[in-house]
């Protein structure tokens, strides 16, 4: 009889206002998109049983995400760190239709790193489906490009085609579950 134990692995999805990070999540959990734009107000926390395989000499291991979406306000950021404690990891998003949003990535990335010193990190450049794929190629090489040691993956995202979302989260599981 072979036993499944359950871990649970804190993961944060944090980014300026109007990235998607909720509309990821939506994506990911409950498999639905909506248009309708519903600003996060402190934290939301959803939960998602995923199997991995293959994980530290385990066939299988069943892990819950709890996954907290952090509103992305600027006066957010003298709470945050009370939010972000605990994280195994986090998503760090960016709207490629708004460059201001990609420009603040890093000190968002700081800021999750100042916390979770050993923290894993996923860029996700997201609403890919709203610029040419040219576009969102370059963004996400120039991103690449001056990526931070703790930076494990960065992804074109679209919350509204699903285009790698899964792919994300399952990554930045095995990577939080490995460390």
């Amino acid at each position: 009889m072979i036993v499944m134990s359950t871990i649970s692995k804190k993961m944060c999805l944090v980014g300026d206002f109007g990235v998607g990070k909720t509309s990821l999540i939506r994506r990911f959990v409950e498999r639905q998109f909506s248009d309708q734009y519903l600003s996060t107000v402190g934290v939301k926390i959803s939960r998602k049983n995923v199997q991995l395989t293959g994980v530290k000499q385990r066939e299988k291991l069943d892990v819950q995400l709890l996954i907290w979406d952090l509103e992305g306000h600027t006066k957010f950021k003298a709470i945050a760190p009370s939010y972000l404690a605990g994280a195994s990891g986090a998503i760090i998003v960016g709207d490629v239709t708004r460059q201001e949003t990609i420009d603040n990535i890093p000190e968002r990335m700081e800021l999750f790193l100042s916390v979770n010193p050993k923290g894993s990190l996923i860029l996700a450049l997201n609403k890919c489906d709203l610029v040419e794929e040219e576009k969102a190629a370059k963004l996400l090489k120039s991103m690449q490009a001056s990526q931070h040691e703790r930076v494990i993956a960065s992804y074109a995202t679209s919350a509204k085609t699903g285009a790698y979302v899964d792919e994300m989260f399952q990554f930045l599981a095995y990577k939080m579950v490995e460390n």
